[in-house]
């Protein structure tokens, strides 16, 4: 008998109604919701043993009223700071997460930033809007600079930072690593570093890790006071990585050169937010993980962790 499993929130993950959930509808009882309440969430998983979501808050109060059907909880996604993962394992329910589906998308973000960055591609665009056009008849007036031989510092040594490292490679760039539990590389031009040397040695640092209480507001007052006054600030993992007043009051009184945020502490941010007047500072709607390869494949191996849970081998376990 098929598995009865929900998708609470399928519009965060189709929004353009593009994407194929023949292998879940095959493989389970499927149904989904393209949002759903918190009053909406007990009624739904009511007779459902796998409940799926992406980037949905499901607190303790939610989970608690769980009907005992509920066994498994699948984020779809890497990030599962939006669960209250303890209250389920109290409730002898699983949670498992899809470590793999954006490794791509979100290194190439990364990427496509410091190509940016290093081209003053934003501050030249909003010149010529103004119809300013010093670049054309007098002396380049922004920063423009190749990447060979700059140095990337990434935070966090997971498949997705591993590949931004292999993207900096290609591009030339020396690369250092902080990762509490680092996996060696084979390139001489990869070092593990402490990350105070990270922040004192990086031209670029791109932040890849996870959300939890020891990386919350890992960038900071503190950690900011050690970095180059050259550096650009990279961020597409988790908006609270950065403690935003501090980034912010580095890039007014220019301790560092430019931030490229894909995510924000709060999304979307505040209309006052001081970031949307600085022209030193690219910010996009956390967009990194949404190219519709990554999407797709996302419902693949959300697939594939319901397929290892059906046969008694659960897989991505975080809880």
């Amino acid at each position: 008998m098929k598995k009865n499993t929900v998708f609470l929130n399928s519009e965060k993950l189709d929004f353009d109604n593009k994407l194929d959930f023949s292998s879940l509808i095959e493989l389970t009882t499927f149904t989904k919701y393209a949002a759903s309440s918190n009053e909406e969430i007990l009624a739904r998983v009511k007779d459902q043993e796998i409940v799926i979501t992406k980037e949905m808050l499901v607190g303790r109060d939610v989970i608690s009223q769980f009907p005992p059907s509920v066994k498994l909880i699948c984020e779809a996604g890497t990030g599962y700071n939006n669960i209250d993962i303890v209250a389920a394992r109290e409730k002898g329910i699983a949670v498992c997460n899809v470590p793999t589906y954006s490794t791509e998308a979100v290194a190439q973000m990364a990427i496509t930033f410091i190509l940016n960055l290093s081209s003053s591609l934003i501050q030249q665009q909003i010149m010529l809007q103004k119809k300013n056009f010093d670049n054309f008849t007098k002396y380049l007036e922004v920063p423009h600079f190749e990447l060979q031989g700059k140095t990337l510092g990434v935070i966090g040594g997971g498949a997705i930072g591993r590949h931004t490292v292999k993207l900096a490679l290609a591009l030339g760039m020396n690369v250092l690593v902080f990762d509490p539990a680092p996996k060696p590389y084979d390139d001489p031009k990869v070092q593990f570093v402490s990350m105070e040397d990270l922040l004192k040695q990086s031209d670029f640092i791109t932040l890849h890790c996870p959300l939890n209480p020891h990386t919350k507001y890992l960038i900071n007052k503190d950690s900011l006071k050690l970095v180059k006054p050259s550096v650009f600030i990279i961020n597409t993992s988790r908006g609270l990585l950065i403690k935003e007043e501090d980034l912010i009051e580095a890039l007014r009184n220019k301790k560092i050169a430019g931030a490229a945020l894909d995510v924000q502490e709060i999304e979307p941010p505040a209309l006052d937010n001081s970031l949307f007047d600085m022209e030193n500072v690219i910010m996009t709607p956390h967009i990194g993980w949404r190219r519709i390869e990554s999407r797709q494949r996302l419902v693949e191996l959300t697939a594939d962790n319901i397929k290892a849970y059906i046969a008694g081998k659960i897989i991505n376990v975080v809880n």
